[in-house]
């Protein structure tokens, strides 16, 4: 237990500058637009392209992680879209807002999980997370995209524009080109890879001060069904769901805690955008990823301690 909370800390009073200093004024809204450009666009590739690179994938169990990762997602998936019409009948949860309930539950914050798989496992928990990433990322996309179409009143993208957003998003991009290069037996030449470890240090911190100035304690609202949903679901149930099948495919040690963090760790902050643009309820996503953001400093060391 002090062992997380000794990794966790130092992130969370990141996450808690990144709000202090948006809500100090010293960096402005366009500005946050272009710093989070270069998070997403720039550094995180970075780190995972290194981290994906230097990899020895031999060394830790890729296909069983992959696969537990996989199969409690669908698993999960599953079970909230057979209780989607008991939520509404019980709850009085229209279908608009369950989109948001969905989203909560299933995505997570890719940066967040980064930084502490670091501080948790170093080098092996960042290429572990990487791995994570490249079975998740792009079924929990196009869950949420299916989800919201066949619930909220937007139009959903082209079949073409999904597979368009996929195979260009950064994160995709630069572990496909670090596992081509790590199955290559290739190095870079030493100026390149000095280059692109500075790229890599700067990643986490500047992404999780990110994550600290999206946060809006103001939108807050008193407590509902929803919103309390939406929050607990995901720490509560996908973590425990994920335990016993990671169990079952034999995973323990970092693996295990790598599974962990990827199902522990807050929503997606890019869930707001998907739910506004496809008619989803916004208001009720951001009220979800801040809660949940906020209630992380307690129920991620929860998580590690009883299933790791």
């Amino acid at each position: 237990m002090l062992t997380t909370l000794a990794a966790l800390t130092p992130v969370i009073l990141v996450i808690a500058s990144g709000y202090l200093i948006a809500r100090t004024g010293l960096i402005t809204g366009q500005q946050w637009h272009g710093v989070e450009k270069l998070a997403f666009f720039i550094l995180f590739p970075a780190v995972l392209f290194r981290t994906i690179f230097q990899a020895d994938f031999e060394s830790f169990p890729t296909f069983d992680m992959g696969a537990a990762l996989l199969l409690t997602i669908f698993v999960t998936a599953g079970l909230l879209l057979a209780a989607r019409a008991a939520i509404e009948r019980i709850w009085g949860i229209p279908a608009v807002r369950f989109t948001s309930i969905f989203q909560g539950t299933m995505r997570w914050n890719a940066m967040i999980a980064l930084a502490i798989a670091d501080n948790v496992a170093g080098d092996t928990g960042l290429a572990m997370l990487a791995v994570a990433m490249v079975f998740m990322i792009p079924v929990l996309n196009v869950m949420s995209i299916l989800v919201l179409s066949r619930y909220a009143s937007g139009t959903a993208p082209s079949g073409s524009k999904i597979l368009k957003d996929l195979f260009t998003n950064p994160f995709i991009l630069s572990i496909v080109a670090g596992v081509l290069l790590n199955l290559s037996g290739l190095s870079l030449p030493f100026v390149i890879e000095d280059t692109v470890e500075i790229f890599a240090r700067a990643a986490l911190p500047i992404g999780i001060i990110c994550v600290g100035a999206g946060l809006d304690l103001s939108s807050l609202r008193r407590p509902g069904p929803a919103l309390t949903m939406g929050t607990f679901l995901r720490p509560v149930f996908m973590p425990l769901i994920a335990f016993v099948i990671a169990t079952l495919f034999g995973l323990q040690g970092p693996a295990m805690a790598v599974v962990i963090i990827a199902c522990a760790v807050p929503c997606a902050s890019n869930s707001y955008l998907l739910a506004r643009q496809m008619g989803g309820d916004a208001k009720l996503m951001a009220e979800i990823i801040t809660l949940q953001t906020l209630a992380a400093t307690v129920t991620i060391p929860l998580a590690m301690l009883l299933f790791t």
